[in-house]
């Protein structure tokens, strides 16, 4: 059975059980989507989460009834009728919007349904499904259009199929980066700073200072050089770049001093008047830039999602100008460099996608076709399985995405490569080539782990909060039993944090089981335990994460095996 036509006709009968209960709701739109099924609503009163049951149940009897899905086509001028008849204003306006002079619908029992469907047979064929959520969604995505409600569900071909899939929902929410985030204090969003801007409190900014310190120091061993470029770019630069035309409603714009200015949503240009600063030579190529580069886009407050979707944040970005014969090895590097990095992070699967050109674009046909080349070749060569996103490259050229895979095998897309001829020439970037002429040199835009607040949140929730050691804001917590062993805790925690291991000592007057037990909710690798006999022998009792009670160590012993697990990047 085809999953999606599965999905799509669950949305249906869910429309179809909503109507049946309150006959004034109007109908938006209602998908089949990677996961499940959402339909939207335009309800006087909000839905209330036991409502949810009462759909559920109605949409039992529905499926009971055994209806029979029939795909009708008719004209435009007919279905204006049927829905004006409705009220389904929605309907309406979507028909409006269809191009052909005929529209599709589908009826089951009483129930019709503007539909490009595919459905199947009846709705009987709909045995496992469950409603799962309600939140709002803007009309077609604008603020500017009504709010609506929107009824996520989900279903699938047996219950067993079902029932595994609510268990990954409900491991999903323990994991939420947002929940962990807060429970372990990494980060916040206040409304007083505004939506989608990120306040990293002291342990997430050490975990993002330890994620960007080892990507950082990883380029410039791959032969990367650091540059760095201004917030904010006079507007003509923009133009320049075509940004402006494709992205200006994104970009946030002001004026000082009667010029305008625009704070950068992307750090190519910056990157590209840093090689056009000067003459290069063939010889000099490939150059390859790298810029951990805030950048700032003016995202739809409905979209913004914790770390995920945000208005401000840093990009581990890369530019790499390079001769034509050295784009396709230029792009393996990339894809190398993805590979080795997730897997240093612990993620051990991904998928990959090449997006094409979209209908918005600069540039010409053969340019678009040679970088598609390279691009779909790289992969090729690397015996790396993709699919196509047809349209949905970048406007300057397309791309390849390289989504991870969690420990839940959900996919967050994080690393992109971009093949690029039409920058280069709206900047005239040149070099000199071995024939002492001008050429045009090739752009690669790449980015490794994407965005670092995207990042973060995929790494949270890929290990619900537990990081392995060498990520871990706090590596060590000492826990001393009683007060007269304090002075050698603190001697314990000097001697720690002196040989690079991040430990904190818990000096509250508090029961030894509170203590252990609050490291362990904020998910600490290894506790020191510490009475008096490890104080008389110059010991430590040990107990990891991982592992549970290790028994004792000398100081010594214990520092060297944290440091060789930090060292290795045990996961």
């Amino acid at each position: 059975m085809d999953l999606s036509a599965l999905r799509h006709s669950a949305s249906h009968v869910m429309a179809q059980a909503v109507k049946m209960l309150w006959p004034e709701v109007k109908l938006g739109i209602g998908p089949a989507i990677e996961d499940g099924f959402y339909y939207d609503f335009d309800k006087p009163d909000p839905f209330e989460p036991e409502d949810l049951d009462r759909i559920e149940d109605k949409m039992r009897d529905i499926i009971r009834a055994n209806y029979k899905f029939e795909r009708q086509e008719i004209s435009k001028e007919e279905a204006i009728k049927i829905f004006k008849k409705r009220g389904e204003k929605y309907k309406l306006e979507l028909i409006q919007e269809i191009a052909d002079d005929k529209v599709s619908i589908y009826k089951d029992g009483d129930f019709i349904d503007l539909c490009r469907g595919p459905h199947v047979e009846s709705t009987g064929k709909i045995r496992a499904f469950k409603l799962l959520s309600i939140a709002g969604a803007y009309w077609h995505g604008l603020e500017t259009n009504p709010m609506l409600q929107r009824i996520y569900g989900t279903a699938f071909e047996t219950e067993e199929e079902l029932n595994d899939y609510l268990v990954l929902v409900e491991e999903a929410k323990k994991r939420d980066h947002r929940l962990v985030g807060k429970q372990l204090g990494y980060f916040s969003l206040n409304e007083e700073v505004g939506p989608g801007l990120v306040l990293y409190h002291p342990k997430g900014a050490m975990l993002r200072f330890l994620i960007e310190d080892y990507i950082r120091r990883e380029h410039l061993r791959r032969g990367y050089q650091l540059v760095l470029g201004p917030h904010i770019m006079k507007s003509d630069i923009w133009i320049q770049s075509g940004h402006f035309e494709y992205y200006k409603e994104n970009m946030y714009i002001f004026k000082i001093e009667g010029q305008e200015y625009a704070i950068k949503p992307m750090n190519c240009p910056g990157h590209i008047l840093v090689y056009k600063s000067k003459t290069r030579s063939y010889r000099d190529l490939p150059i390859r830039y790298f810029e951990l580069g805030t950048v700032y886009r003016n995202e739809k407050s409905g979209v913004l999602h914790g770390l995920l979707r945000v208005r401000g944040f840093t990009q581990d970005d890369a530019h790499i100008f390079c001769l034509h014969q050295q784009v396709e090895e230029e792009i393996i590097k990339v894809i190398d460099f993805v590979i080795d990095t997730l897997n240093v992070f612990g993620f051990e699967d991904f998928a990959v996608e090449i997006s094409t050109r979209p209908a918005k674009s600069i540039g010409k046909d053969e340019d678009w076709d040679a970088a598609h080349h390279a691009l779909s070749n790289a992969l090729k060569r690397k015996y790396i399985r993709y699919s196509v996103n047809e349209g949905e490259g970048a406007f300057y050229g397309p791309k390849i995405d390289i989504k991870l895979k969690d420990a839940l095998k959900r996919e967050w897309q994080c690393a992109t490569i971009q093949c690029d001829f039409a920058l280069p020439e709206r900047f005239d970037l040149t070099y000199i080539g071995e024939d002492g002429k001008e050429h045009r040199p090739i752009m690669l835009h790449r980015v490794i782990l994407g965005s670092v607040e995207r990042f973060t949140g995929a790494l949270l929730e890929h290990f619900g909060g537990a990081l392995p050691l060498w990520l871990s804001p706090c590596q060590v917590m000492i826990i001393p039993i009683s007060e007269k062993v304090m002075s050698y805790a603190k001697r314990v925690e000097k001697l720690l944090i002196e040989n690079g291991i991040r430990a904190e000592l818990d000096y509250r007057n508090e029961r030894l089981q509170k203590k252990i037990r609050d490291a362990e909710l904020e998910k600490v690798p290894y506790m020191v335990i510490i009475g008096e006999k490890e104080a008389a022998e110059n010991s430590l009792s040990i107990r990891s994460k991982a592992q549970g009670e290790m028994g004792r160590l000398m100081i010594e012993e214990f520092m060297q095996m944290l440091q060789k697990e930090i060292k290795e990047k045990v996961r």
